[in-house]
């Protein structure tokens, strides 16, 4: 009798989340531009078990619905940031609630080209983890066995800005769905142009005809990479007292986050009979 064992690797990989497979990464995102050359990230254990984490660069593109992909084979346009960046220690091990820093650092070449560096920090978890499922093989004269080993890690992205950098933004294609419903939706496009991507904040006001205006949506870290020019954005819209929106106006608007001032990308209204 013959025996057919297959062994599947499962990898949970975090791209906007702080946190995956019990590391806390802070820092979730880092830009050099101007003078800045250096950044420390700090990591913390947040599991129950001693665990080693391996630091590495990857190459991920941005698709349309805001997902990312592996960048197999580089194509022309594409400016990855890993080559003028050094990392050091690139593995550590921490204990449980533990916390220690790693350096990013910034070494600029004359040769840059103007615009935007991007590639992904990636923070791989290299415990030992109990596979899922039955390793063993079923009774018969054919069998097969699938073995689920997770492999956990997450990636923050790391841009660098150089030269001439411009960018600019639209909102379009604005669409209500649902509006003999309760539960409403809210479409549109983000646009981009520009050498450098889009990062900020987005801010959905229901303007009645009658009252005063009120938030019905907000999501914040929204970014538009440089590999697309376009994203389309789906939002649930939190109506007062359950009932669908109606005479009135949408105002939509995308907006930087940071530290300093929010600078306006782009706005947008949608007018509700």
């Amino acid at each position: 009798m013959k025996k057919l064992l297959l062994f599947m690797t499962i990898i949970v990989f975090s791209l906007g989340a702080k946190g995956q497979g019990d590391l806390l990464v802070t820092p979730k995102r880092v830009v050099f531009e101007g003078n800045k050359q250096k950044e420390v990230l700090t990591l913390v254990n947040v599991g129950n078990e001693t665990t080693t984490y391996s630091v590495s660069f990857v190459q991920k593109s941005m698709k349309e619905d805001g997902s990312f992909v592996d960048i197999i084979e580089t194509e022309s346009g594409q400016n990855f940031a890993d080559s003028y960046l050094r990392i050091f220690p690139r593995q550590i091990t921490l204990a449980p609630n533990e916390g220690q820093t790693i350096v990013l650092q910034y070494r600029r070449k004359s040769d840059m080209a103007s615009g935007e560096y991007r590639s992904h920090l990636y923070f791989r978890s290299e415990k030992n983890y109990t596979a899922l499922g039955d390793s063993s093989a079923a009774k018969g004269a054919k069998s097969l066995s699938v073995q689920l080993i997770p492999i956990y890690g997450m990636s923050i992205p790391v841009i660098i800005r150089t030269g001439v950098t411009d960018v600019n933004s639209t909102l379009s294609d604005l669409k209500l769905q649902g509006q003999d419903q309760t539960v409403q939706n809210l479409s549109f496009t983000i646009n981009r142009l520009g050498n450098i991507s889009l990062y900020g904040d987005i801010l959905v006001q229901f303007i009645p005809e009658k009252g005063k205006p009120y938030d019905v949506a907000a999501i914040n870290g929204v970014g538009v990479y440089t590999s697309i020019n376009k994203r389309k954005i789906i939002l649930r819209l939190d109506t007062e007292r359950g009932k669908p929106l109606a005479k009135g106006t949408l105002k939509v608007t995308y907006s930087s986050s940071g530290d300093s001032k929010a600078f306006v990308y782009a706005a947008s209204d949608l007018v509700i009979e």
